[in-house]
């Protein structure tokens, strides 16, 4: 039992080490106000709604799963799906579901 707990110890160290030192998840990396190249179009990205605002704002929820942003009008379906091709701290490219690649930027 002595030889048990300092190899506990160490394993659950190791895991809290593990974890703290991951990336954050895209969704946090996603959050914030965007704007496209040409400002035509605003994106704000929140912990539970995804709002374009391309002349009108309209208010989705969307969930991420890999590299795609799946959004639904209240929980319906079919998702609308948009492709992350690009993401970092200033700069997002999506593909919309007709393909168009847009940039936005902080």
């Amino acid at each position: 039992m002595k030889k048990v707990a300092p190899i506990f110890a160490a394993v659950a160290g190791l895991l809290l080490i593990y974890s703290c030192s991951q990336p954050p998840p895209a969704n946090k990396k996603l959050e914030g106000n965007w704007k496209s190249k040409d400002g035509s179009t605003k994106l704000s990205i929140t912990d539970k709604d995804f709002i374009m605002d391309d002349g009108q704002a309209t208010k989705e929820d969307y969930f991420v799963k890999n590299d795609t942003i799946y959004t639904s009008y209240q929980g319906s379906r079919p998702y609308t799906k948009f492709s992350i091709k690009e993401l970092d701290d200033h700069k997002l490219t999506l593909c919309y579901p007709d393909s168009d690649i847009v940039e936005f930027s902080r």
